[in-house]
């Protein structure tokens, strides 16, 4: 019988941090553009689906910590990313 481990992205909350802590580590480029690709994948390497990232993303915009780009290509970090820790 295998025992089955807790999902910590699977809540929004623990999602969204998780994914401002991934972009905080990660060095804009030009106009403070942070890749889409490049939080994308370290998220699902810590256990995210895609589905836990989509939601994580609109939490993190809801709470005015990032801001999405509206092609989806990349996002910026806002000052508030503060209040997340």
């Amino acid at each position: 019988m295998k025992c089955a481990s807790a999902r910590p992205l699977a809540d929004p909350e623990n999602a969204g941090r998780k994914l401002v802590e991934i972009a905080s580590s990660i060095q804009p480029v030009q106009d403070g553009r942070i890749f889409i690709e490049l939080i994308n994948v370290p998220f699902l390497k810590q256990g995210g689906t895609g589905e836990q990232f989509r939601d994580a993303v609109a939490l993190a915009q809801e709470r005015g910590w990032l801001e999405l780009h509206e092609s989806g290509t990349y996002v910026r970090l806002t000052g508030q990313t503060t209040e997340v820790r």
